[in-house]
């Protein structure tokens, strides 16, 4: 039974139970003492953030009119909010960065309902992909924009779905190789792995920016967030690979050889029998490479690419508005939560719903 399969069969729904809550916080002294440290902890902390954040806060007016109170500056956000979104886009085209922000999520959405698990779907990610950097580059609606000047949330999103969409395949593909019977094939696949899963991002990014552009034939030239994308893909896809291969591990051998009595090829047998089963075994381990990813690409910034974070950190700079950094990264703070806490969540989801055949 395929994922697409188990995924449309209903999602039986549980009483909520509150007894192990309770036990967890006053099941023993040990707890309870933890649970009232805990709760004076947050009756010590949360008045003075509460008064910083909201009471105290400046929410309109000026640099000066913040800089005379004792709260937040949500004024500097207001100000500053489509910089740290778009960073140095020219602001009467940030249309454009913010099609193609809309076009990803609506992906994103689209991709995480079971279904949707057609082939239709790995035709529409490349389309809606291009599509989003032709919107970026201008090249749909003249006025072409350079990729230095893009930034801010649609290049963290652009970024991190692709390689992360890149890498998932190329992962199953090193797996598979990794277990192997050619043993030249599992040994090119180790060393690939090791070496990726050896050497820092930010080393990867140097390569990508120093070494790349010299193995292009004839020195053509490419950009630089194409580059990235490359070399990010190869290395998270060596990430992946582990997981894979721990999931793929967790089968038991007797399937592949019930598989291979009934006629099937190895190729149909990983397609149909395997690989549903060990992708849906090491779901939470891929959500949570895929939150480590996201929080990655802020190391984007080290090959000058503005993504979210350095956007942010860019906007404290303005003249007009110095030193407000506390602001600009909770706005940060609360954007990648957002996603992190949300992709947390559609990962339990999609566990129990495709573990609801066990049910």
């Amino acid at each position: 039974m395929s994922l697409v399969d188990i995924a449309s069969l209903p999602l039986m729904r549980r009483p909520v139970d509150l007894k192990p809550l309770w036990n967890g916080l006053f099941g023993t002294k040990l707890n309870t003492a933890l649970t009232l440290l805990t709760l004076a902890f947050l009756a010590w902390i949360v008045p003075p953030l509460l008064r910083w954040l909201v009471l105290d806060a400046i929410w309109t007016g000026t640099a000066q009119d913040c800089a005379a109170a004792s709260g937040a500056c949500w004024a500097f956000v207001t100000a500053k909010m489509r910089f740290i979104l778009f960073a140095f886009y020219p602001q009467d085209l940030q249309w454009r960065p913010l099609a193609a922000l809309l076009l990803l999520l609506g992906l994103l959405a689209v991709t995480a309902q079971p279904r949707f698990w057609r082939r239709e779907l790995l035709i529409a990610w490349p389309l809606g992909v291009g599509l989003a950097w032709a919107l970026l580059s201008g090249a749909l609606t003249g006025s072409p924009v350079a990729s230095n000047q893009w930034g801010g949330l649609p290049v963290t999103l652009l970024v991190w779905a692709v390689c992360f969409g890149l890498s998932v395949p190329l992962a199953v593909l090193l797996a598979l190789a990794r277990r192997s019977k050619m043993g030249g094939l599992r040994t090119l696949s180790v060393l690939f792995i090791e070496l990726m899963r050896g050497t820092p991002m930010v080393a990867i990014l140097y390569v990508a920016m120093l070494i790349l552009p010299m193995a292009i034939p004839g020195g053509q030239f490419l950009d630089k967030t194409l580059r990235a994308i490359v070399m990010i893909s190869l290395f998270w896809s060596a990430y992946v690979a582990e997981v894979v291969r721990a999931g793929l591990q967790a089968i038991p051998h007797g399937q592949e050889e019930a598989a291979k009595a009934l006629g099937l090829g190895y190729w149909r047998t990983m397609q149909l029998i395997v690989l549903p089963q060990a992708l849906r075994k090491v779901i939470p381990g891929l959500v949570n490479l895929a939150i480590g990813f996201l929080l990655a690409t802020s190391l984007l910034a080290v090959i000058g690419i503005l993504d979210l974070l350095n956007a942010a950190r860019a906007s404290t700079t303005d003249p007009k508005w110095l030193g407000f950094y506390d602001e600009a990264y909770l706005v940060v703070a609360v954007i990648y939560f957002v996603f992190c806490f949300g992709g947390s969540r559609y990962s339990r989801w999609l566990e129990r719903r495709l573990g609801a055949v066990r049910n």
